[in-house]
This record gives C-alpha cells, sequence and structure tokens, in this order.
C-alpha cells in the first residue's frame, strides 16, 4: 500500500480548489463556466494524471452546508441538545422552536434541508399534539426526524410522511446520547456532497470515497500543534466563499455536552464572503455593533456596494467580527463559547490571501473591547499555505 505521501490530495471549495502532492499545494479560483471536474483537469491534468483513482483522494464544502430546523420542549435539554448535535456534525441551524408556542412562528421561506423534532424522556408521552402536524404542513422540508421521547414516536410516525425515528437523544437522567441523531445527519451531509452532479463527475478520476471538507479539517486538529505554535483551548476559523467553518476545542463550550471528541465544528451557511456576501452583509446590517467596526476600520457602509480588493477585505473582517458574535454571550441562540479563555485564533481559507495578522488582530481585538469589555488577546495563527487541511487529508487517506 502507498503511503499519504504518494497520494493526490485534492479540495474542492465554493470559489476556489487546492491541489496537494508531497512537493507542492497548488491553489487555483474556479472557472464557474466549467464544470468542476473539466476545470480541474483544464488546470491541472498533467498532476491528476500522474496518480492512480485509488491513489486521488477528494474533499469538498463546495454544496455550502445542509439547513435545519429544530422543534423541541425546552431551551434547556431538547433544542440544547439537538442544536448541538446538529452543529457537530456540521448542520447550519436556521432556527429553533419551542413546540408550546409554535402556533406564533412564522414559516420559513427557504426550502429546509431536515427538520429535527425532540423534547421529552422515554417514560413521558404524549408531549405533541396537533399544532405539530399543522405546522409542517406548511413547511418546505426534504428530511424529517424524530429524536424525542418513544411513546409519541408510533402516533407521530403514523401521522407524518416519511418521519425518520431514532433513539431519543434525551435518557431517563437527562444525560444526551448523541451518536444517532449525529450519525444520521454527518450521512446526511455527506450523501447531499455526493448528489450534486458536479461532485459526482469527480468519481471519474478517484476511487476513494469523497469527504467533506470540514470532517477533513477536523481530523487535522489533534495533530496542529506538531506544525503551528498553537495553544489549546483554540479556535479555527476556516473562511470560505458560501460558509464560515469554526473547529474549537471542547473545552471552550459553556454547556460542554458533547464529549466523544477533543474539537468540535459549527457551520455558519451564510457567512460567506462571495457566494453568500449578500446575507454576510444582511447580518451586518442587523448587528448593532457592525457599523462600529466600519468606522473604526475608517469606512463606510458604501464599502458593501463596492467590488475592490479594499471591499473584500472588508467583508472577510466583518466575517471574523460577526462569527464571533455568534458564537458569545451576544448571540445565546447558538453555541455559546468561552472566549475569554481562548489562547489562540488559527485562520485558513482564502481569508489568509486577503488579510495580515494585524489585520486580524485589529478586528478581533474590536471585537474583545466592544462585545467582552476585555482587552484579552489570543495568538493569531495564519495558515497561509493551507497545510492545516493537508494534515486531515493526509489522515484520512492513510486509512483508506
Amino acid at each position: 500500500m502507498s503511503t499519504s505521501s504518494d497520494k493526490l490530495l485534492i479540495d474542492i471549495g465554493s470559489t476556489y480548489f487546492k491541489v496537494s502532492t508531497k512537493e507542492s499545494i497548488e491553489q487555483h479560483f474556479r472557472d464557474f463556466n466549467k464544470q468542476i471536474l473539466d476545470d480541474l483537469m483544464h488546470k491541472c491534468s498533467d498532476t491528476v494524471q500522474r496518480f492512480e483513482s485509488d491513489d486521488i483522494h477528494i474533499c469538498s464544502s463546495a454544496n455550502g452546508g445542509l439547513s435545519t430546523l429544530i422543534i423541541g420542549l425546552t431551551h434547556s435539554y431538547s433544542l440544547k441538545y439537538a442544536t448541538n448535535i446538529a452543529y457537530n456534525a456540521g448542520i447550519n441551524v436556521i432556527d429553533s422552536i419551542i413546540f408550546q408556542d409554535i402556533e406564533d412562528y412564522s414559516i420559513p421561506s427557504d426550502l429546509i434541508d431536515v427538520v429535527i423534532i425532540v423534547g421529552g424522556i422515554d417514560s413521558n408521552g404524549g408531549q405533541f399534539d396537533e399544532r405539530l402536524d399543522n405546522y409542517l404542513e406548511k413547511l418546505n422540508y426534504s428530511n424529517i426526524v424524530y429524536v424525542g421521547n418513544g411513546p409519541d414516536a408510533m402516533g407521530l410516525a403514523s401521522r407524518i410522511d416519511k418521519l425518520l425515528v431514532l433513539p431519543n437523544v434525551i435518557d431517563n437522567r437527562l444525560h444526551i446520547v448523541e451518536k444517532h441523531l449525529k450519525e444520521y445527519l454527518t450521512n446526511l451531509y455527506q450523501q447531499d456532497i455526493e448528489g450534486k452532479e458536479d461532485i459526482k463527475d469527480l468519481y471519474k478520476i478517484t476511487g476513494n470515497q469523497i469527504y467533506s471538507t470540514p470532517y477533513v479539517v477536523n481530523k487535522s486538529l489533534p495533530e496542529i500543534n506538531a506544525t503551528f505554535s498553537v495553544t489549546d483551548p483554540f479556535i479555527l476559523l476556516d473562511i470560505g466563499g458560501a460558509t464560515t467553518d469554526v473547529h474549537y476545542s471542547k473545552d471552550l463550550v459553556r454547556d460542554n455536552i458533547v464529549t466523544e471528541q477533543g474539537h468540535d465544528r459549527i457551520v455558519f451557511k451564510k457567512l460567506g464572503v462571495f457566494k453568500s456576501r449578500e446575507s454576510l452583509i444582511f447580518t451586518a446590517e442587523q448587528n448593532e455593533f457592525a457599523y462600529e467596526l466600519l468606522m473604526h476600520l475608517k469606512v463606510t457602509e458604501s464599502i458593501y456596494k463596492e467590488n475592490s480588493e479594499r471591499a473584500t477585505k472588508v467583508i472577510m473582517q466583518l466575517a471574523i467580527f460577526l462569527v464571533l458574535c455568534e458564537m458569545s454571550h451576544y448571540r445565546t441562540a447558538n453555541v455559546t463559547l468561552k472566549l475569554l479563555a481562548m489562547n489562540s485564533i488559527v485562520f485558513t481559507g482564502g481569508i489568509t490571501k486577503v488579510l495580515t495578522v494585524e489585520d486580524i488582530e485589529d478586528v478581533v481585538a474590536f471585537f474583545y473591547r466592544k462585545i467582552l469589555n476585555s482587552d484579552h488577546k489570543p495568538v493569531t495563527v495564519l495558515d497561509a499555505n493551507y497545510d492545516i487541511w493537508t494534515i486531515g487529508a493526509k489522515e484520512y487517506a492513510s486509512c483508506q
């Protein structure tokens, strides 16, 4: 069997693709007028043709992630548990609904990839009634899964078309049982990647399974200290064209309820800097401190309408600020991290080609002062050569 150094590693992103051999890493901006495989072969055919299909390993984040709506009984247990599991499976939570108030919630207009219904322990049933059925009838979704109390499962399965029933995520001692839901969501994410026509074409050059890029990057985190001066606990921000992925030490989680691994991840589906630029700008316009950040950066909101290098730089700085806000007490709906305990903040992805360490430290310092009222300064580390991705890619390549 060949070693990982004899393999070709390819990462397909929403705006760039990267090709890594033991000699070098190439980065290419995608030509959106071409299919991914055609574009790849046009730019890298000499490299690709040097390898057998079994030695070519591909990952992708080009699908932009999946979205979920969670319906649960309580914030303290069902919604909190299901939200953490969804984030750690790479799923973007667009909203959480308390069932008792479901009649007061609006119906999301976008297609939802998966609806999660959760709540109650197996010794108590009768938690969900026709209000759930009425809401779901108006909802536009592709998949629906029930991970709530056992007694309600049969009745809901008979009334809700294509409902998948999995074991309860809450045991009778109110502990989290993450395995079944996390496995289901991870597989759903995987199927979405492989279901894209452009991604399917890549099986013409590889004999291996195509993985999601966040999964591969997460594989690298236990080994990151061998390459970078990173001190735990840390977060890694992979700011891309369609999404921003956050990988973090579990020691930073305030409600440390997911314990199977040392690092977990969150995907922010609408905080990318190219394909999701408009939604990122919309998020910034809803953030009461974003305008002050623009003033601090000596620009105005007119920068949103510019198509320039300066505008791209500011948008990336905004992405950093907004993601940190999403993980702080400022936005309690998401996973909240103990950011004052963070020792290192690592950046990878296209952002490392645009921003300097000084650009990043400026906006991080603004966040800590303005949101957390602190002069805390985590060490900034830039992965300018995408070495972190290759660490994880080599790890999974050697296992296949």
